[in-house]
C-alpha cells in the first residue's frame, strides 16, 4: 500500500469514528471519487479494522462504524497540526476573542497530555519552527479595544443562546443606556459588531452593536428561541462590510481599470459578487448590498483605477475624492 493510500485509510477510519459512522455518499463526496471506488475503500477499511460495524439506517443508507478506542494509538497529532491550533489561538487572542482563545488553549493542553511518551519533545521542536515560518506575531494595524469582560459575556450568551442586558451607546447619544437583548451572532471585521434583537421592541428587527460601545454585558437566565430559518452568514451578505440598511440595499456595480484588472481578480469583493470581463480589459464586479460608506472606505484605497457605475448615491459619494497612489490594495 502507497503512503498516500494508507494516509486516506486512516482518515476514513477516522471518518468512520462518528456518531453516526461513514457512508459511501460521504466517501464519495470527502474524495471526489466514484461509488465503486468508495465500496473498495470499504473493503480496506474492513481488511485493516476487522472490528468495524456495519449498519443500514432508517435513511435506508449503509454506515460504517468504527469504535474511536481502535484507532486511538494511531491519531498523534503532527507538528503542522499543532502549528496550525496554536496560530488559531494566537490569531484568537490578536482578535481579543478571550473565551475562544482560552477554549482552544484547554484543548491544545489536552492533546499534548496526551501525546505518547518520547513524541513531545520532537513536535515541539517542529511546531516551533513551523510557527516561525507561519509568523505567529498578529498584522499590525488599527483596531477597537475591547473589553474582556463584555467579550467573555457575549460568547457565553450566543452558546445559549440567553438574553443578554448590555450598557450601550450610540453616536447619537451623550450617555449609554441600558437594555435586553437577544444576541443572533457576531460580525469580525475592523469594528465587531454585535447582531441582536432588542426585546421591548415589537418590532423584532435585527440590530448591529458595536462591540467597543458595550460598556457592561450580562448574561440572563432566561434563554430564547432563534428562527430556524435565521443564518448569519446570509445576514451578513446584505452588507458590503459590517453595517447593513434595507433602504441602502441594491444593485451595486465597479468598474476596474484595465491596468487595475489582473489585480481586483485576485479580490472577492462580496461573496455574491459576478465577474464580467470587457473588450477593453477593464473588469466589472456586480453583487447586491448595502453600506454605502464602508464601500468608499474600500474603494478610496483604489484611487482613480476603480469607476462606480452603481448605484449613483455611491457614485456621487466618491466623486472628487479618487486619486493616483502609487500602489493597488
Amino acid at each position: 500500500m502507497s503512503f498516500a493510500k494508507a494516509q486516506d485509510l486512516l482518515k476514513l477510519a477516522m471518518m468512520a469514528t462518528g456518531r453516526t459512522g461513514v457512508s459511501l455518499e460521504e466517501i464519495v463526496d470527502e474524495w471526489g471519487c466514484s461509488h465503486r471506488t468508495a465500496q473498495r475503500m470499504t473493503d480496506a477499511l474492513h481488511a485493516a479494522f476487522p472490528q468495524t460495524e456495519v449498519e443500514d439506517g432508517d435513511d435506508r443508507k449503509r454506515r460504517w462504524r468504527i469504535h474511536a478506542k481502535a484507532i486511538a494509538p494511531l491519531l498523534t497529532p503532527s507538528a503542522q497540526e499543532l502549528a496550525a491550533l496554536a496560530t488559531a489561538i494566537s490569531t484568537f487572542e490578536a482578535e481579543q476573542m478571550t473565551a475562544e482563545s482560552a477554549t482552544l488553549r484547554e484543548l491544545q493542553l489536552k492533546v499534548l497530555a496526551l501525546l505518547p511518551p518520547g513524541t513531545g519533545t520532537r513536535l515541539a521542536v517542529d511546531e516551533e519552527a513551523l510557527l516561525e515560518a507561519l509568523g505567529r506575531a498578529a498584522r499590525p494595524g488599527p483596531k477597537p479595544v475591547l473589553n474582556r469582560e463584555v467579550n467573555v459575556a457575549i460568547s457565553e450568551a450566543l452558546k445559549g443562546p440567553f438574553l443578554l442586558r448590555i450598557t450601550y451607546r450610540r453616536r447619537t447619544q451623550d450617555r449609554p443606556s441600558e437594555r435586553v437583548v437577544a444576541p443572533h451572532g457576531l460580525l469580525l471585521g475592523v469594528r465587531r459588531y454585535l447582531v441582536a434583537r432588542d426585546v421591548a421592541k415589537k418590532a423584532g428587527r435585527l440590530q448591529h452593536y458595536r462591540v467597543e460601545e458595550i460598556s457592561s454585558a450580562e448574561v440572563l437566565d432566561e434563554s430564547f428561541e432563534i428562527d430556524p430559518s435565521f443564518s448569519l452568514r446570509a445576514h451578513a451578505e446584505k452588507g458590503f462590510g459590517s453595517y447593513e440598511s434595507e433602504a441602502e440595499k441594491g444593485e451595486v456595480v465597479w468598474r476596474f481599470s484595465p491596468v487595475a484588472a489582473d489585480h481586483a481578480k485576485r479580490f472577492v469583493f462580496h461573496p455574491t459578487q459576478i465577474v464580467e470581463e470587457e473588450k477593453d480589459g477593464s473588469l466589472l464586479v456586480k453583487f447586491r448590498a448595502s453600506g454605502h460608506l464602508e464601500m468608499c472606505w474600500h474603494l478610496y484605497t483604489w484611487g482613480k483605477s476603480v469607476e462606480v457605475l452603481q448605484p449613483a448615491a455611491l457614485r456621487e459619494m466618491v466623486s472628487g475624492f479618487q486619486r493616483e497612489f502609487g500602489a493597488l490594495p
